[in-house]
């Protein structure tokens, strides 16, 4: 039994494809990439999903994990464990990052909350409502799309600092800043017209 069981088990036992990939992949062309993600992409997405419990977020995981694996493909070496094993690693790498964000979003829409109450001016009722109410539609957003509203607005970053940042494409970032726009105009727009205002 060697030290990489676990993960075989989670992708399967090395066969002659795997090992052909595995050799192929350190060095090759973005068709192997093509074959590496046909291969281990329902698995990876598997183990995402069961660690973050959000389809979104174990997607958003699945295409960075390959994006990562691609990136990193020439430190790959086939005689220290499977690929599948390799992939697996970095899958459970990112799903802690993952976790370890929403924590930190989580304080993040806390302190803002906590933040207004003490603004040099007292606010209003209906400033600390609408406080609230944007805190909670933030919360309820899905981690990457609140993460990246949350640098653009509140720590007033631009698209490209954000890609920087977060290690996302640039298409990404605007994608999940007008995904999470809308969202929060159609929530605002249901409690602002359940609330009367």
């Amino acid at each position: 039994m060697t030290e990489t069981r676990p993960e075989v088990s989670e992708v399967g036992v090395p066969d002659s494809t795997e090992q052909r990939l595995a050799q192929a992949f350190s060095t090759s062309d973005a068709w192997t990439l093509r074959e590496v993600y046909d291969r281990y992409g329902t698995q990876v997405y598997r183990v995402a999903i069961a660690c973050v419990s959000n389809a979104g977020d174990a997607e958003e995981i699945t295409q960075t994990v390959f994006v990562d694996a691609w990136r990193a493909r020439e430190t790959f070496d086939p005689s220290k464990g499977s690929l599948g094993g390799w992939l697996m690693a970095i899958t459970k790498r990112r799903c802690i990052d993952r976790l370890r964000s929403r924590d930190r979003a989580r304080r993040d829409v806390a302190a803002v909350v906590a933040r207004g109450d003490h603004d040099h001016e007292t606010p209003g009722p209906d400033q600390v409502v609408e406080r609230i109410v944007v805190a909670d539609q933030l919360a309820r957003l899905p981690q990457t799309q609140r993460a990246v509203l949350q640098l653009a607005f509140y720590d007033d970053l631009t698209h490209t600092q954000i890609a920087s940042l977060t290690g996302l494409p640039l298409g990404t970032v605007k994608s999940h800043l007008r995904r999470g726009l809308e969202q929060l105009r159609r929530r605002w727009e249901v409690d602002g017209g359940a609330s009367g205002s």
